[in-house]
């Protein structure tokens, strides 16, 4: 059965500068749980097609993801390629202008790889993702 998640969040920054760190892999080190990155695969010239791996504090299990929408100051989409016992896993950062800032709106679906554990992955998935959200949403409020 398809599990979906949607957390929003809202950050003083416009849509640019979120975007700009959401859709650069090599940011989310600096606003997210995330330790280390590295590039598996370039994507083209836009960036779609990179393959990332991604290091998770406090997991020894490596998150794989792919790069597959990179829509300007707008959305960010990827594709869950192994690292977790979920299959089918697509998600999206969309960006919409509010006010002077932006509300940051981190969606997914997925399915689970054993039965009766969607329910699990949804719960421990939307409080991850609300903090990659949220640490993304003040990271790029703050003056750089």
């Amino acid at each position: 059965m398809v599990q979906k998640v949607d957390v929003r969040a809202r950050s003083a920054a416009p849509p640019e500068a979120v975007y700009r760190l959401a859709a650069d892999s090599s940011t989310w080190p600096d606003w997210s749980p995330v330790v280390r990155w590295e590039r598996e695969r370039e994507g083209d010239a836009r960036g779609v097609g990179e393959i990332r791996v991604f290091h998770n504090k406090g997991r020894k299990v490596l998150t794989r993801e792919e790069i597959v929408e990179l829509t300007p100051n707008r959305r960010v989409g990827y594709v869950l390629l192994s690292g977790l016992a979920i299959h089918d896993y697509r998600a999206s950062i969309e960006l919409a202008p509010d006010g002077g800032g932006t509300v940051i709106r981190w969606c997914s679906s997925f399915e689970p790889d054993v039965r009766g554990t969607g329910w699990l992955y949804r719960l421990v998935l939307r409080a991850v993702i609300r903090r990659y959200a949220e640490g993304l949403a003040a990271f790029a409020a703050r003056p750089h």
